[in-house]
């Protein structure tokens, strides 16, 4: 019976592992990311920044290590978005737009931020807490994930992997 149970559990795992639902997968297309910016009006598109490298960093305000890794993001975009094209794309997680905005501009951050109302977005990257980043290259294939704060480091690691 044991054996039984193993098999099933693995291959339950392994149907898991397909990215045919959607979900984010290393090595396929990203999953879309699309709605409202943190002003409530502007609409954002994941695919509008096709041809980019793309880094979407699910943060909240809450979240320390979130403070903690943004200044290293405005730091790399102001350095690799006028060298490579970087784009760097914010998703919501689990927070409010009224106390995401002041958390913005507080760390001087440029680049838009989508809201996730929903969670659906976060669903489909499979986000089980922020911050996780992804790597996006400039054909939309998601090629790294980061789970946790990103330091200098796993942020060159990281980008190299999608670096045009």
């Amino acid at each position: 019976m044991a054996p039984l149970v193993a098999a099933t559990l693995f291959a339950t795992l392994l149907a898991g592992c397909s990215g045919s639902d959607g979900t984010a997968r290393t090595g396929q297309a990203a999953p879309a990311i699309s709605g409202t910016a943190l002003d409530g009006t502007t609409k954002i598109n994941l695919s509008a920044y096709r041809g980019h490298p793309v880094v979407v960093n699910f943060w909240a305000s809450w979240c320390q290590p979130c403070r903690d890794e943004f200044p290293l993001f405005k730091d790399r975009l102001g350095t690799l978005g006028a060298t490579d094209g970087l784009v760097v794309l914010g998703v919501l997680y689990k927070d409010q737009a009224e106390l995401a905005t002041p958390f913005v501009t507080d760390q001087g951050a440029s680049w838009p931020t989508v809201t996730d109302p929903d969670g659906l977005i976060a669903a489909a990257y499979r986000v089980v807490a922020p911050p996780q980043t992804y790597f996006i290259d400039k054909d939309g294939v998601l090629r790294a994930i980061q789970i946790g704060q990103v330091k200098p480091a796993d942020f060159d690691t990281q980008y190299a992997k999608i670096k045009p």
